[in-house]
Formats: structure tokens, C-alpha cells, sequence
């Protein structure tokens, strides 16, 4: 196991009704900005229970914050809390309005020029404007992570960025608050944190058995919940399990000790912010094709996943690599998640643009091993075709 440090100072709030737990962990004196998307918090009485637990405070309110938040709505809203005196923000949606307000409450303390320099030029960030959230769907782990992926619409760039400011004080999970999501964003919440899992686990062995039986067991709950889930929103007990599982696969447990591989995430984020695909569909695609091409320097661990995930136990080394890969293809569609670029009707033009947009920054040494260079990208993408 390697050496490692871990820190997450986030509260969680698990469970139907606690969302009036906030009130008491809100300053009293606390002037507060509410983050939130498109207004479906308002249709299934979420926003209600919000308001309550905030009643007595000074409160603002900023919406429409997009899926994939974009860094040119994020400033509005910095403007805004900064003329309003805002010292608390609430951020009530999924992993975009979350994402958000973590560069809202950065941006707002930022003393350098352009707090885009904070995903575009990693410059440090020295502090935040405190705030929680209501997650009302779970996906990205954002609720008890620090980290956050911003939009910036006029370059078409989706860039990360993260800082141990920028935890929440404490996060609400009421699996009630997701009765009503379309099945389509559950499908995408469950492979996201799917996916997540697996960029944490599929890299290569480092005598970590206890990580390995955690990422396996969030797998493996995600695997048994997700097609119910399908079946019906409103099983309480099933997103209650999808809802802790999709947190556990990105609040960094399962990563310490042991390395871990974003390539993925990396080359998905370019063909959200080229092509605007739901993040979840872009792992979906990409996922496969870069196991598929790394299978040699990961056959240990996919071998294992393979066996200890879903059964594979019989055949070849190359047989059980093969069936462990169809496995994860079929759980992904099986989640009515498509897995080629050709059914998002994108073809080998937008390869080449990903291959140059990559090579004008410099990307290189992706991947666990620091071995995915830009023509490893193009191949990975020209088999997702």
C-alpha cells in the first residue's frame, strides 16, 4: 500500500427529513445564497423544506445554473453574492449546481485577476466562502469531495479544479428528494459513479485488499440497485443504497493507498464540452475502449474485477479480459446507456479535433503509469467509434 493522507472534514445529513437539520448548522446572523438549476426543486417540495430550514435568515436566491456548469453564469452569480454581502451559499441540486457554487464560493475569495486561472493555470486556492448543499442527484460524489468541473462556453473548455477550501461544511441526503428525476438522469448517476469507482480500482495492484473490497462492494451495490432503480424512482430503500454508494465512490475512501487512473474523465470531459453529451454517456464511451487498449498493463486488476464483480472465472486470460469488458458494456446498456461515439453521431472529425486541442496544451503522461499520450488518445477514441 502506498503512503497517503486523507482529510474530509464533510457532514453528512442521511436520511428522510433532514433537511431541517440545516437550520442549526447555518450562522444565525448567516446571509445566504441559494444555488439551484433549472426549478425542479421548486415541483417536488424540496425548495419548500429548503426555505423553512432557512427561515429567519436574510436569503437570496440564483438559478438556472446548467448542467455543466458554465463559467460565464458562475461569474454572474459571484458578482451578485459579492454586491449582496453573501456569507453562506446553499447549494441545492446535483453534481453541476454543487460543482458551481464551489467555484462561486472560491471565485468569490479569488485576489487574482481572473479566477478562471484556477482551472486554466491551477493558480492556488487560498480560501472560499463557506457553504453546504441538498443533494437532490446523486452521481458525481461532489457532495463530499472537493472537487468540481467548470464549463467555459466561449472556449468550449471543461476544466477541473479543487482545494481543500472548497469541501462542503456538510451535505443533506434525503433519498426522498429523487422520487421524482427522470430515469435518465439516474442512469446517468449510477454509471458516473460506476465509472468512478473503477478509475480508482482497474490500475494495477499494490497489496491494498481493503480498498479493493470496498470499490468492489460499491460496484457490486451499484450492479444489484441500478436496474431497480429503472423499475421505479420512488423505491425508497434502492435510492437510498444508490444514493450512499454514488457518495462512498468519490469522497476519496476508496482512493488512498492506491493509485489512480482520470484518463477517462479526462477524454470525456472534451466531448461533453465539444459535442455537449451527458458526462455519464461519455464515460460509458470511453470507459471500454481505454480498458480494452491498457489491457495489458491492468490485466491484473481487470482480472480480478472480472472474477469478483461479475463471475468471470473461466476460459483464457484474454477469454476472461474480453467477457469482463462485455460485462461492463452490457451493465452500462442495460442502464439505457449508449457506449459508441457513433450513436452520439460523432465521428473521427471530432477525433482530431480532441487530438489537437490536446496537443495545443500539451497533455501528456496520462493514466496511472503516466503512459496515455496523445496518440494513445486518438486510438482509444478511434476504437469507441
Amino acid at each position: 500500500m502506498n503512503n497517503f493522507t486523507f482529510y474530509n472534514p464533510v457532514k453528512i445529513f442521511f436520511g428522510k427529513g433532514q433537511i431541517s437539520a440545516i437550520s442549526k448548522e447555518i450562522p444565525a446572523n448567516a446571509r445566504v445564497m441559494v444555488t439551484y438549476g433549472g426549478g425542479s426543486i421548486k415541483k417536488n417540495g424540496v425548495y419548500d423544506q429548503v426555505m423553512a430550514a432557512l427561515q429567519g435568515h436574510t436569503v437570496l436566491e440564483f438559478c438556472n445554473i446548467e448542467p455543466n456548469p458554465h463559467y460565464e453564469t458562475l461569474m454572474q452569480a459571484v458578482d451578485i453574492a459579492k454586491r449582496q454581502e453573501i456569507d453562506f451559499v446553499l447549494a441545492v441540486g446535483g453534481g453541476s449546481v454543487i460543482d458551481g457554487t464551489k467555484f462561486i464560493v472560491a471565485a468569490m475569495a479569488y485576489e487574482g485577476e481572473d479566477p478562471w486561472d484556477m482551472l486554466a493555470e491551477r493558480a492556488p486556492v487560498k480560501g472560499a466562502v463557506p457553504f453546504g448543499t441538498v443533494l437532490t442527484l446523486p452521481g458525481t460524489g461532489s457532495e463530499m469531495n472537493s472537487g468540481a468541473v467548470i464549463t467555459r462556453v466561449s472556449t468550449q473548455e471543461k476544466l477541473s479544479f479543487g482545494s481543500p477550501h472548497t469541501f462542503p461544511q456538510f451535505s443533506v441526503l434525503d433519498p426522498e428528494t429523487t422520487f421524482t428525476l427522470p430515469l435518465r438522469q439516474v442512469s446517468n448517476g449510477v454509471v458516473d459513479a460506476f465509472t468512478h469507482v473503477l478509475e480508482q480500482y482497474l490500475t494495477y495492484p499494490v497489496n491494498a485488499p481493503l480498498q479493493d473490497r470496498m470499490a468492489e462492494s460499491v460496484l457490486l451495490t451499484l450492479k444489484e440497485e441500478g436496474p431497480k432503480a429503472l423499475q421505479s424512482t420512488q423505491d425508497y430503500e434502492t435510492m437510498a443504497n444508490i444514493m450512499w454508494s454514488a457518495t462512498m465512490a468519490l469522497n476519496g475512501v476508496i482512493r488512498v493507498g492506491v493509485p489512480t487512473d482520470w484518463a477517462t474523465h479526462y477524454i470525456g470531459h472534451e466531448l461533453t464540452a465539444l459535442h455537449g453529451i451527458d458526462h455519464a454517456r461519455t464515460l460509458a464511451v470511453v470507459l471500454p475502449s481505454l480498458l480494452r487498449y491498457k489491457s495489458e498493463v491492468k490485466k491484473e486488476k481487470l482480472l480480478q474485477y472480472g472474477e469478483r464483480v461479475w463471475g468471470v472465472n473461466a476460459g483464457t486470460e484474454d477469454e476472461r479480459l474480453e467477457a469482463t469488458l462485455q460485462a461492463t458494456i452490457s451493465f452500462f446498456e442495460s442502464m439505457e446507456i449508449d457506449t459508441k461515439l457513433s450513436d452520439y453521431k460523432v465521428g473521427e472529425d471530432t477525433i482530431k479535433q480532441i487530438v489537437k486541442r490536446f496537443q495545443e496544451r500539451g497533455v501528456k503522461n496520462l493514466g496511472e503509469r503516466s503512459d496515455i499520450q496523445v496518440t494513445d488518445v486518438e486510438q482509444i477514441l478511434l476504437m469507441s467509434l
